[in-house]
């Protein structure tokens, strides 16, 4: 354990002027009135404010707040111009399945959920307000009114999304569900609301007159859209992070807690989501303000100077690395598990690719492994019909030592984990997992007799997983192929380059720098992902001086957009004058 200068809220400056936003419903007010009236309304047309709203934010107190600032004719919210709840319950039934984990991805759109009729009364109803200011809200305010005044996003983090889920504070898209348990919430939102939700975001973001961060109800923050676009487009010029977001689980550990100072709460932390810009928010700097936005919004906004144009023409709008952490020290065991292979997760989920993935180990404690493949000879019929056994007989705990092989795991090895290759992290193991990003489709397959922070048991895929098992993979091949694959690539008077993956079946590329000097570094037109995986601080630089030097510290991760190009790393402050290194993935694109 070290002292922590893990910095939890990083964020990219867009201007140091205070004016840039407006905090607080009061200045927000006063901005929307100043604009609407440089708008007068068209002839026989109603003057009309649009706010569109990403599913979950508070739509009451955003039409309580807006209606006593703006005193509008009226103020009409687009979620009741849906579908009831049992007819919108019918539409998602099939993308949803009955599984309590796993949908399938669709092509659901929010202009789905209007009931027509609603929506072209309520549209006819606009023309007699001619002149009058009528202000639109909800998720597809747009589509009630194609072309507003006036537009305003009102964008929130899928990790406060989660956490209103948790509390029952919100309900799915078009229902009444706050009672249901989160992760169904979750998974809904996952499969339907928020893939329909970005699809309409791709269409207004780019043309919003203003943008509301929602993250905080109490302080609610506004800037021009301009100024949003002007921040996108400085973040795709740096190196840049995300906002990480940390929780609990029922193997979770205690590294984290000090090494990113973390508070006391909760009793363990199991998970931090580093870099998955699905998941994570981007921070914005508007003078002393901090403007919250989805990471996805910078993927919609420039995903081929963000991306590369090979990256983005494989992946579209979607970013397909991803860095977290998983903290077993002090903990437990992760679940036994595997992850579905690339025609399995096409056929069955609608997924153009698979959870491909490895563990970097940042810490182990003495004895850590990490369990990966089977054993030679494994009878692989018995230990399908032992972990059968295991799911309805306490009596009958699954023998992975008999099955499962557990390879010693030490700071700075490296696991390759493809599809189709059973695995999990040890006790005393502190991981960051460097994986491809189709997110949540991970089959359970044992959970060590333990249940959920919840007191239920967490749900096992043993059908879903016995389908995946490539039982070829035993002790001899994992070891040739999986396990240190570490080969030199490249040295200076003051650095080295390692191979270390990923799998040949992976597309991802993993590079080491060992370093006491400056690393030469190029995107080669993809984008980078890297961690300072050893050393106190290490500092990004451009050699051309185009970006403003960037501060890394231990254990943070970091994005280095396609665009640009050359960089450099070294050792920073406290770390000169010591061996630091990173670890760097990128999506192989050349043969």
């Amino acid at each position: 354990m070290r002292a922590s200068n893990y910095d939890k809220f990083p964020f990219v400056p867009v201007t140091a002027d205070n004016d840039a936003c407006q905090v607080g419903w009061s200045a927000i007010a006063g901005a929307l009135r100043a604009a609407l009236a440089t708008r007068p309304a068209a002839a026989g047309r109603p003057r009309v404010l649009a706010v569109e709203c990403y599913p979950g934010t508070d739509l009451r107190q955003l039409q309580h707040e807006l209606t006593q600032a703006l005193q509008p004719a009226r103020c009409l919210v687009a979620d009741d111009l849906y579908y009831s709840a049992t007819e919108i319950d019918r539409l998602v039934a099939g993308p949803l399945t009955d599984d309590p984990v796993f949908g399938r991805f669709n092509g659901l759109t929010v202009a789905d959920f209007f009931n027509p009729q609603r929506l072209q009364a309520t549209q006819a109803a606009l023309a007699t307000d001619a002149g009058r200011l009528v202000i639109l809200i909800g998720t597809g305010a747009t589509l009630v009114c194609p072309t507003p005044t006036l537009v305003v996003y009102a964008d929130l983090a899928r990790w406060e999304i989660q956490l209103r889920q948790r509390r029952g504070e919100i309900a799915n898209l078009g229902t009444n569900n706050f009672r249901e348990k989160a992760s169904l919430k979750y998974k809904r939102a996952f499969f339907v609301d928020w893939r329909a939700a970005d699809r309409l975001k791709k269409q207004v973001l780019p043309r919003a007159d203003f943008l509301l961060d929602t993250n905080d109800p109490a302080t609610p923050k506004l800037v021009s859209g301009t100024d949003l676009r002007a921040g996108l487009a400085a973040a795709v010029r740096r190196p840049f992070r995300v906002v990480p977001f940390f929780d609990p689980g029922p193997w979770g550990g205690q590294w984290m807690r000090e090494v990113c100072d973390l508070p006391d709460g909760p009793p363990n932390y199991a998970w931090c989501f580093d870099c998955v810009p699905e998941e994570n928010s981007l921070l914005l700097g508007f003078g002393a303000a901090r403007v919250e936005v989805p990471s996805l919004d910078l993927v919609f906004a420039h995903p081929r100077e963000l991306l590369g144009e090979a990256v983005h023409g494989r992946f579209g709008t979607e970013f397909p690395i991803r860095f977290d952490f998983l903290d077993t020290m002090g903990g437990g065991n992760l679940s036994l598990q595997v992850h579905p292979l690339t025609e399995y997760a096409q056929d069955k989920f609608g997924l153009t690719y698979t959870q491909d993935e490895s563990y970097y180990l940042l810490a182990a404690e003495p004895g850590a492994v990490v369990y990966l493949g089977l054993q030679e000879n494994a009878d692989f019929p018995a230990m399908l019909a032992d972990l059968q056994r295991a799911q309805h007989d306490p009596a009958a705990p699954f023998p992975a030592d008999r099955y499962i092989n557990a390879f010693p795991a030490r700071a700075h090895d490296h696991f390759l984990i493809p599809a189709g290759t059973i695995h999990c992290s040890g006790a005393g193991s502190m991981v960051l997992e460097i994986s491809a990003t189709p997110y949540i489709f991970t089959f359970k397959l044992w959970d060590w007799e333990r249940l959920g922070l919840d007191g239920q048991p967490r749900p096992i895929h043993l059908a879903h997983g016995a389908a995946n098992i490539q039982p070829d993979r035993t002790t001899s091949w994992v070891t040739a192929q999986l396990v240190n694959q570490v080969t030199p690539v490249a040295s200076g008077p003051d650095w080295r380059e390692e191979r270390t993956g990923l799998h040949e079946r992976e597309f991802i590329e993993t590079r080491r720098h060992w370093f006491t000097g400056t690393v030469p570094h190029n995107t080669h037109g993809g984008v980078n992902v890297l961690n300072l995986v050893q050393g106190t601080e290490a500092v990004v630089e451009s050699p051309t001086g185009a970006f403003e030097p960037f501060v890394v510290h231990y254990a943070e991760t970091f994005i280095v957009p396609a665009a640009v190009g050359d960089y450099t790393i070294r050792p920073h402050g406290p770390a000169v004058g010591t061996e630091c290194a990173t670890l760097k993935a990128y999506v192989r694109t050349q043969p």
